[in-house]
């Protein structure tokens, strides 16, 4: 068991641009999710840490429970189909002046 905790700690580290078709499709099937209740999201970037960049619109965008949304809908969900995601950071929908 040991063994399998080290060989996958030494695995090569994929690449943002290596996993971002998959995110991607999975980012589109969790969609209808969002939109049920009147929101979306659109997909931002991938860093180099494999953080998914994305910014929650329509009614996720202003709703007080997005944070929540982000992290126990839309990041579990990807980090179970695609487990190379690190984390899945919100990106703000306004900016500030």
């Amino acid at each position: 068991m040991a063994e399998e905790s080290t060989e996958m700690e030494n695995a090569p580290k994929k690449r943002p641009e290596e996993i971002e078709p998959l995110v991607k499709e999975i980012l589109e099937a969790y969609r209808p999710n969002l939109q049920a209740d009147g929101g979306d999201m659109e997909f931002i970037s991938i860093d180099d840490e494999l953080n998914v960049h994305l910014r929650l619109t329509g009614a996720c965008g202003s709703c007080p429970m997005a944070t929540m949304t982000l992290k126990m809908g839309v990041e579990q969900y990807l980090k179970d189909a695609c487990p190379d995601v690190n984390s899945v950071v919100q990106e703000n929908s306004m900016q500030m002046y």
